[in-house]
């Protein structure tokens, strides 16, 4: 396997600053790094992309999550492994990931639910998250990068 070219935030320096600065601001909004990082291993299961699924469970596990969960991630609604508002997390990531997979990309009832559990703040730092990942998700599919040897 061979990447394209290499990551475009390492050619753009400007941009990696931008897509960093653009990831912490969900834990300043008071979410959890293990949720945002479940956040983030969900969307680049959907997205395929092999470097943020390689990489986002190890992030995750170096804040404490268990394997049990990681590996359950892709079936959340089938285990018994998530509270109610990491449900409603993954949920919202699956619906604002898939954005052009139904008629009614963010239906009222997946964002009632989070809506629920996340007060304004939280819920806007979701969302940022939930961007965030797509975003880098689409620089490493579009360019090939390779889980391991992108630079990360």
């Amino acid at each position: 396997m061979h990447a394209r070219m290499t990551q475009p935030v390492f050619v753009l320096p400007d941009a990696m600053k931008a897509m960093q600065a653009l990831s912490a601001l969900p834990l300043n909004a008071g979410l959890s790094p293990v949720l945002l990082e479940l956040v983030n291993l969900r969307a680049s299961q959907i997205n395929g992309c092999g470097v943020c699924a390689d990489m986002h469970p190890r992030l995750a596990k170096q804040h404490g999550e268990t394997d049990e969960r990681l590996f359950a991630v892709a079936a959340w609604r089938d285990t018994p492994y998530f509270t109610d508002a990491e449900r409603a997390a993954l949920a919202l990531t699956e619906a604002v990931t898939r954005l052009a997979d139904r008629e009614d990309p963010v239906p009222d009832d997946v964002w009632d639910t989070a809506a629920r559990h996340f007060d304004e703040q939280a819920l806007a730092g979701l969302l940022i998250a939930i961007a965030g990942i797509n975003v880098w998700n689409r620089l490493n599919v579009a360019t090939r990068q390779v889980a391991g040897q992108s630079g990360w």
